[in-house]
Order: C-alpha cells, then sequence, then structure tokens
C-alpha cells in the first residue's frame, strides 16, 4: 500500500479559516463528498463519532483523525494544512497544523490499519513535515506526500 493509492490530489487543501475541530471536520466531510461521493454528513458524523472515543492528535502538530464510514469502496484521504493551528487535545498539547484523515469501508479490517499506520509512518518524518508546513500549494503538498522515495524512507 502507498501513499497515492489512497490520497488523490483533490483531497489535499489548504484551510486558512478553520476556527474548530467541529468546523474542520464539516470542511474535510465536504472534501470527501468531492472526492468519493460520500454525504458530507456522513463523513462529518464519522470522524465526530470516532473522536469522541478519544482525541486524534499524535502530537508534534499532526491529526490523523479516521473512520469507518458505509459508501466508501476502499480506503480514502484527505490531507489538510491549517493556516491557524487548533488544538487537537494532543498527547503533547501542542495545537494541530497539519491534518490527515482516513475513511475505510465499514468491513475494512486489515486494510484500514495498514493505512492508519502507513500515514502514521509518513506524518512521524519531521523533515517532511516541516516541507509540508513550508509550501503553501496543494499540488506540491500532494506530490511531497505521495513521493514513494519519501514514504517509503519515513
Amino acid at each position: 500500500m502507498e501513499l497515492h493509492s489512497l490520497l488523490s490530489q483533490d483531497a489535499v487543501r489548504i484551510f486558512s479559516s478553520t476556527t474548530s475541530k467541529k468546523r474542520l471536520f464539516q470542511e474535510i466531510g465536504e472534501v470527501m463528498e468531492t472526492v468519493s461521493n460520500v454525504p458530507s454528513g456522513r463523513a462529518f458524523d464519522a470522524l465526530q463519532e470516532r473522536e469522541s472515543l478519544g482525541p486524534t492528535g499524535v502530537g508534534h502538530g499532526v491529526a490523523l483523525p479516521h473512520a469507518r464510514i458505509a459508501g466508501v469502496e476502499h480506503v480514502v484521504g484527505v490531507f489538510a494544512r491549517l493556516e491557524k493551528p487548533l488544538d487537537f487535545d494532543s498527547v503533547d498539547r501542542l495545537p494541530v497544523d497539519l491534518v490527515f484523515a482516513l475513511f475505510a469501508p465499514e468491513e475494512a479490517g486489515v486494510e484500514h490499519l495498514k493505512a492508519l499506520a502507513l500515514v502514521s509512518r509518513t506524518m512521524r518524518d519531521p523533515a517532511l513535515c516541516a516541507k509540508l508546513r513550508a509550501n503553501g500549494d496543494a499540488a506540491t503538498l500532494h506530490a511531497l506526500l505521495t513521493d514513494v522515495r519519501a514514504t517509503r524512507a519515513a
């Protein structure tokens, strides 16, 4: 599994005015509707429900919200760089500015876990995160995330 199979260029966004986790999840839901035809409200509800189980902020300014959702045929990712970091109740208490959301089919077991592990490994790379924070172009962010050499090295 590689990130380019999870993340389309249309699913990479830069949000400049997101003011809350709830609003972020609404915006991610809107992106999901665009890239996978899953109703935005269903994606939003799934993220909210998962977040109620425990925060998905993993530290170092990164969050990995994820959910299983009806209507998704394979694991789909949405990446967002936030210009205004948000409190995500992260383990290190740092605000989040890099968000990689994953949506998996309801029946996906191993596929969902493999995708989550891949994204987690990738987003733990401090050099990659620095490049993501330094770029303001969604196409560049997509290229950085889906570069096979970079994701294998992470």
